[in-house]
C-alpha cells in the first residue's frame, strides 16, 4: 500500500503540472511560471499620442523636478487621485508646458518600463526555482517509493524520507501560491501607466 504521503505527492505534482499546462505557449521562455503572456516591456503606441520621445527619454534627468515627480508617479503607493493632481500642478508651473510634459511622461515610461522588465525577468528565475523544487521533489518520492518496496522495510529510513516529501511539498506549494499573486502585478504596473500616460496628455490640451 502506498504511504499518504507518497498519494499526497503524486497528487500535488501532478497537479501542479496540469496547472502549468494550462498556461499559454512561451516556446522561447520555458520557464516562465504565470498564466499571462510574457510582455517584459509596456507599449508606448496604445498611450500616447504627443511628440516623439527620443530626446526627452535622453534628458528627463537632467531636470530634478521632473525626476522627483517622475519618482512619486511610479510608486504605487501614491494614489492615483494625488498622481493626477501632481501632474495637474506641474503642467501649470513654468513654461514650455507641452515640453516638460513630454519629459515627464518619458521619465514616467522609462521608470515603470525598467520597474517592469525587472519583475518579468523576477518572475522568471521564480519559475526556475519552481521548477527546480518539483524535480527535488519527483526524486525524493520516488526515494520514498523505493524504501517502501525494500523487503524488509527500514521504518526509521520511511519515516524521515516521508517528512522530508511532506516539508518539500509545503514549501512547493506555498511558493506555488504565491506566484499567482505576483504574476498579477505585471499588469498593475501596465494598467498605472496607462492612467498616467492619459492624465499627462490631457494636461497638455
Amino acid at each position: 500500500m502506498i504511504h499518504r504521503s507518497l498519494r499526497l505527492a503524486l497528487f500535488l505534482l501532478v497537479f501542479a503540472d496540469a496547472a502549468a499546462a494550462q498556461a499559454p505557449p512561451q516556446q522561447s521562455q520555458p520557464d516562465w511560471p504565470c498564466r499571462q503572456v510574457r510582455v517584459p516591456e509596456l507599449a508606448v503606441g496604445g498611450v500616447w499620442a504627443g511628440p516623439p520621445l527620443d530626446h526627452a527619454l535622453k534628458h528627463w534627468r537632467d531636470d530634478a523636478t521632473v525626476a522627483d515627480l517622475v519618482t512619486r508617479l511610479a510608486q504605487r503607493r501614491t494614489p492615483m487621485d494625488e498622481a493626477e493632481t501632481l501632474i495637474a500642478q506641474f503642467a501649470k508651473s513654468g513654461d514650455k508646458r507641452k515640453e516638460r510634459l513630454t519629459t515627464l511622461f518619458a521619465g514616467v515610461y522609462e521608470r515603470m518600463n525598467d520597474e517592469r522588465r525587472d519583475l518579468v525577468n523576477g518572475l522568471d528565475r521564480f519559475g526556475r526555482r519552481l521548477k527546480a523544487m518539483a524535480e527535488t521533489a519527483r526524486q525524493e518520492t520516488q526515494t520514498l517509493r523505493d524504501l517502501q518496496d525494500q523487503k524488509p522495510p527500514d521504518p526509521e529510513a520511511i519515516k524521515k524520507a516521508s517528512e522530508a516529501v511532506q516539508w518539500r511539498l509545503r514549501l512547493f506549494e506555498e511558493q506555488r501560491r504565491m506566484v499567482g499573486y505576483v504574476c498579477e502585478s505585471p499588469a498593475l504596473i501596465e494598467q498605472r501607466f496607462g492612467t498616467l500616460a492619459r492624465a499627462i496628455q490631457q494636461a497638455m490640451e
